[in-house]
């Protein structure tokens, strides 16, 4: 697989087989990853792998806090800016629509579509999950360092035979995860990722998200 072949194939899948991933796997595919591009060198990233007893013993306490408090917990930063304006507010909406109608959940049943959203909470059903954390001290540039390992990581799992999900929905628990993982006071949960191999029959990994044409976002001066 070429890395053109990686970044079209890899898509955030919504339901995992229960075929475990193999720790060498794992461990090559964040070896490798550390060469992702850092500022001044810095790497901020911290990463938790998750797997076995220990995430099911997650599943289960993560079940009991969303009973708990539905809502979440105080979040350490906006996954979303509080008003998103045009024309990131219809794309964020128009992905939501796209996501519930491939799996038949109409836009007035709430009740589906916060059942689907709580398997984010499972990793759906994948055996293995990270959780990706960054020092609080460090600013955006260290988080787009973060966030430029994780694609990385991704892509290196596409090359493997796997998918992902990145989940920044975890940050919506940060005092529970953070007590899972026992993070020191100076680090902060940026987002969770399920890893996997895909469940090709589940009707929502045959949805993708479309793409805003090149001419939307891109400027050539001087070409």
């Amino acid at each position: 697989m070429n890395v053109s072949e990686a970044v079209t194939s890899r898509k955030s899948v919504r339901q995992f087989l229960p075929t475990p991933v193999a720790p060498d796997v794992i461990r090559r595919v964040l070896a490798t990853a550390a060469r992702a591009p850092s500022g001044g060198n810095l790497q901020p990233w911290h990463i938790h792998v998750v797997g076995g007893d220990a995430l099911a013993r997650l599943k289960h306490i993560m079940r009991e806090r969303i009973a708990d408090a539905p809502d979440g917990e105080e979040m350490e930063y906006d996954v979303y800016p509080p008003s998103l304006h045009s024309p990131y507010r219809e794309r964020r909406f128009q992905v939501g629509e796209d996501l519930y109608r491939s799996i038949g959940v109409a836009r007035e049943n709430r009740p589906a579509r916060l059942a689907q959203f709580a398997r984010n909470f499972t990793f759906f059903d994948a055996p293995l999950a990270l959780f990706c954390t960054v020092d609080r001290r460090m600013g955006p540039p260290q988080w787009s360092d973060l966030g430029m390992f994780m694609q990385t990581v991704m892509l290196l799992l596409r090359e493997e035979g796997l998918h992902s999900c990145a989940q920044e929905c975890w940050a919506q628990y940060p005092t529970t995860i953070g007590a899972f993982l026992n993070l020191p006071d100076d680090r902060m949960l940026f987002s969770g990722m399920a890893i996997g191999y895909e469940d090709t029959s589940a009707a929502i990994n045959q949805w993708r998200a479309q793409r805003t044409p090149l001419e939307e976002f891109t400027q050539f001066i001087g070409i």
